[in-house]
């Protein structure tokens, strides 16, 4: 087994890119590309399928990289992928395919995610399109969200000659992808760019619609044949301690919204958004680094990270914790928000008392444990909570036979994605509650393939 080291992207000056919006981390070359298939061993039993949520056919596609075969990789992905150029960016494949690579434990799993994105890139640069493969079947259904789950979930039935109505309830389509991932780490070109390859497959977009308010489930039941649910978790989860209702309190959802939808990024933007010049955030999932490094590049002074374990701890994937801590973002670990202090209903700092770990916890990570006496302050003038989300009960308000969970996600069979609704489906987070990308574009394709073969 020849030894070849993983080829890496490369990224922009961590001092410049905190300055701006650029994209971090450019794709690989052709020269490197070529290089880093050549590290595919294509192996016969494919584990690396096993960890991808969508079976992207991977041993595949990277063989037809190494023959130089660039729009025969791109059908391959997108076989089973609607979205390759977004999850080439965003998608934990060190968590996933890549921890599964017979290379992962010699010199470095092979760089699948990096690959999938120079297919993806190298289609949309040339104009290499998907094309429709079924015949029309004469059925109609409606997805409602255009996050990943339903964007995957549209795609795959569009393809197949089922007509598709995608309901958004932003005056935008996208979802998450447009609105909470920041353009430093998806530009939002590349998803308008996706979107319209899915309109391409005769997917119809339909914006500033919601679903419980403008138009009910009911109505869509009996106009389609069949619905898929796909609104996400756009809840934001605060922790009900006092002065949450200061001035300069945001949830992560709501600031990253306002940057990235709204475009308070932009010089002369009318978006209301507290800039802030001391900024802190409460979390350290990837949305937590998102809204870090995006408080940065919105001119903060300073930029810190509070958090109450320790980084082995953090959910965040180590690329994002890297690129943050490279930025300049301060990280204080062990550390547990009381209060939000504040000064004639404005933020004026957060108090936190320091913790310790103890023992292991329901989810398998040691728990935290207060320090008696040990309450300081942190001076800031914003606070952002990034705690979580869950589903906004909107839904479930509109159609009481609905079946949810004491969490407020839907409940649906995991193989068929069906809830107890009959020609109801639903995916991603709505189910699930926050979770990655891929795992939600993983539930859209699955509804897909039952909604199919109830057609067929």
């Amino acid at each position: 087994m020849a030894r070849i080291e993983r080829q890496r992207l490369d990224e922009l000056d961590a001092k410049y890119r905190g300055t701006c919006f650029e994209e971090v981390c450019n794709g690989f070359t052709e020269e490197k590309a070529l290089t880093e298939a050549t590290r595919c061993l294509n192996c016969k039993t494919a584990p690396c399928m096993t960890g991808c949520p969508v079976s992207v056919h991977i041993p595949e596609f990277i063989a037809q990289i190494k023959q130089k075969n660039y729009e025969e990789a791109f059908k391959i992905i997108k076989g089973t992928n609607s979205l390759p150029a977004v999850c080439g960016r965003v998608c934990p494949q060190e968590r996933q395919c890549e921890s599964k690579c017979v290379r992962a434990k010699m010199e470095g799993a092979v760089a699948i995610g990096s690959l999938e994105r120079f297919v993806a890139d190298y289609a949309l640069k040339n104009g290499i399109k998907e094309k429709a493969t079924g015949e029309k079947k004469g059925k109609k259904v409606a997805v409602i969200g255009s996050g990943p789950a339903g964007l995957s979930c549209a795609g795959s039935l569009a393809k197949e000659g089922v007509d598709v109505t995608v309901y958004e309830a932003f005056h935008e389509t996208g979802g998450v992808l447009l609105y909470g991932i920041p353009q430093f780490r998806l530009p939002k070109e590349l998803v308008k760019s996706e979107i319209e390859g899915l309109k391409d497959l005769g997917v119809n977009f339909v914006t500033n619609v919601i679903i419980g308010k403008t138009i009910f489930l009911d109505e869509l039941l009996s106009e389609y044949d069949a619905v898929f649910v796909g609104t996400g978790a756009g809840l934001p989860m605060f922790m009900n301690i006092p002065g949450e209702n200061l001035n300069g309190v945001y949830s992560a959802n709501e600031y990253l919204t306002r940057v990235n939808l709204m475009g308070a990024w932009k010089d002369g933007s009318i978006t209301p958004l507290i800039k802030g010049k001391n900024i802190v955030v409460v979390g350290a999932g990837n949305v937590a680094m998102d809204a870090a490094r995006t408080a940065l590049r919105m001119k903060a002074e300073k930029v810190s990270v509070v958090y109450r374990r320790s980084r082995e701890e953090m959910p965040a994937r180590g690329e994002e914790i890297r690129h943050a801590e490279e930025e300049g973002i301060d990280f204080k670990l062990l550390n547990n928000p009381v209060e939000i202090l504040g000064e004639n209903g404005w933020v004026k700092g957060i108090k936190c008392v320091k913790m310790e770990l103890g023992e292991m916890d329901a989810s398998g990570r040691r728990r935290p444990v207060e320090i008696p006496n040990s309450e300081y302050e942190i001076p800031c003038d914003v606070v952002i909570m990034s705690l979580g989300t869950s589903p906004n009960p909107l839904l479930k308000n509109s159609c009481s036979e609905l079946e949810v969970s004491k969490r407020g996600t839907i409940v649906v069979d995991e193989n068929t994605m069906m809830t107890n609704i009959e020609n109801l489906y639903a995916g991603g987070d709505a189910v699930t509650g926050a979770a990655t990308v891929i795992t939600a574009m993983g539930a859209g394709r699955r509804a897909a393939e039952t909604i199919l073969k109830k057609f067929n």
